[in-house]
C-alpha cells in the first residue's frame, strides 16, 4: 500500500516510492477556496469561542449543554487546524509535518461527529421514553459519554497516525488498512445513530404535531444535524472512498478542496444556529438581549403537552435544574 494523503490534507501528496511532497495541480482553485475557508474558519473560531466561554463559565451546565460545550470544543480544534493549514498551504514542508496536521484535524472531526450523534440519540431517548429517561438516566451520563468519545477519537487518530504514517517510513504498512477500516466502520456507526435518531425525532413530531409543540432545543438539534449532513458529511464520504479506491490524489483534488471548505462552514455554522434559534421571534420585552440569554433560549426545552394524559414530558435540559453539573 502506497502512502496516501487523508481527506484532511489535500494540499500535498507524496511521490510514489519516496517521501518527497509536491503541490497538487489545483493551484488557482486552491488559492480561492483556501481564502474562503480561512475567512469562514476565523469567523467560526470567534463564534465557538463565545459558546465555549458562555457554556463553560457563564451558564449552569446540564445534560444537553454539556454535549453542546464539547461539540463547540471539537469544532474549535478542527478550525484551529484548518486555519493553520490554510496559512501554510503555499509553504512546502516535510511529509511528517503535513501528516501531523492531518491527524490534528482527524481527531476533532471524529470527536465532533461523535458528540453530534450522542446529542441526537439522547434527545431521541428523552422524547420517545420520557418517564424512563427521567427516572433511570445516570446523573453524570453526559460528562462520562463525552469523556469516552474524546478518548476513543484520540485513540483512533493516534493509531492511524502511528501505523499509517510513522511506521510507513520504516516499511511497516500491514496495519494501515486495518486501522483505516476501523475508522471507516466507526464513521458508519456514528452516521447510522445520527440519522436514525434524527429520523425518529422528526417522525414523532410529524405524527403528533397536532398535540406537540416543537421546542427551541428540538429546532437547534435538527438544524445542527441538517447542516452537518449537507456540509460536514461529504468530507467523511470522500475519505472513505479515497482510502478504499487508492486513486491518485489529482483525481480528487478539486472535490476535496470543496469538501474541506464545506466542513469548515459546518464547524463555523453551529454557533450561528444557536444564536439564530435563540433570537428568532423574540420580542425585546426585557431590554437589550445578551448573548447568554439568547444561547439559553436556543437550548430551552419547553414542555410537550400530551392532551390524552395531561402529562408534560420534559427534555433533560429542564430536568437538569435538579440534576446539576454533569
Amino acid at each position: 500500500m502506497e502512502p496516501t494523503i487523508p481527506a484532511w490534507s489535500p494540499e500535498l501528496t507524496p511521490r510514489k516510492g519516496s517521501n518527497e511532497t509536491r503541490p497538487v495541480p489545483c493551484d488557482s482553485e486552491s488559492l480561492i477556496i483556501t481564502l474562503l475557508t480561512l475567512i469562514f474558519a476565523l469567523v467560526g473560531l470567534a463564534g465557538n469561542t463565545v459558546v465555549l466561554w458562555l457554556l463553560g463559565f457563564r451558564m449552569r451546565r446540564n445534560a444537553f449543554s454539556v454535549y453542546i460545550l464539547n461539540l463547540a470544543a471539537a469544532d474549535f480544534l478542527f478550525l484551529c487546524g484548518r486555519v493553520t493549514r490554510s496559512l501554510r498551504q503555499l509553504v512546502i514542508t516535510s511529509y511528517l509535518q503535513s501528516y501531523i496536521l492531518s491527524t490534528v484535524m482527524l481527531f476533532p472531526y471524529l470527536a465532533g461527529l461523535s458528540m453530534l450523534s450522542a446529542i441526537s440519540a439522547e434527545r431521541c431517548l428523552s422524547v420517545l421514553w420520557p418517564i424512563w429517561y427521567r427516572c433511570r438516566r445516570p446523573r453524570h451520563q453526559s460528562a462520562v459519554t463525552c469523556a469516552l468519545l474524546w478518548a476513543l477519537s484520540l485513540l483512533l487518530s493516534t493509531l492511524e497516525f502511528s501505523f499509517c504514517h510513522l511506521l510507513d517510513f520504516m516499511g511497516e504498512r500491514n496495519w494501515c488498512q486495518t486501522f483505516h477500516s476501523i475508522i471507516c466502520a466507526w464513521l458508519i456507526v456514528l452516521l447510522v445513530v445520527l440519522c436514525g435518531s434524527s429520523l425518529a425525532l422528526l417522525s414523532r413530531f410529524l405524527r403528533d404535531s397536532w398535540r406537540m409543540r416543537m421546542s427551541r432545543l428540538y429546532v437547534t438539534i435538527l438544524l445542527t444535524v441538517l447542516v452537518f449532513l449537507v456540509c460536514g458529511l461529504p468530507l467523511g464520504i470522500y475519505w472513505f472512498l479515497y482510502v478504499w479506491m487508492q486513486n491518485d490524489v489529482e483525481v480528487f483534488c478539486r472535490p476535496v478542496l470543496v469538501f474541506v471548505f464545506l466542513t469548515s462552514v459546518n464547524s463555523s455554522a453551529n454557533p450561528i444556529i444557536y444564536f439564530f434559534v435563540g433570537s428568532f421571534r423574540q420580542r425585546r420585552q426585557d431590554g437589550r438581549q445578551t448573548l447568554k440569554r439568547v444561547l439559553q433560549r436556543a437550548l430551552q426545552d419547553a414542555p410537550e403537552v400530551d392532551e390524552c394524559t395531561g402529562s408534560l414530558p420534559r427534555g433533560s435540559l429542564e430536568l437538569s435544574e435538579s440534576r446539576q453539573a454533569q
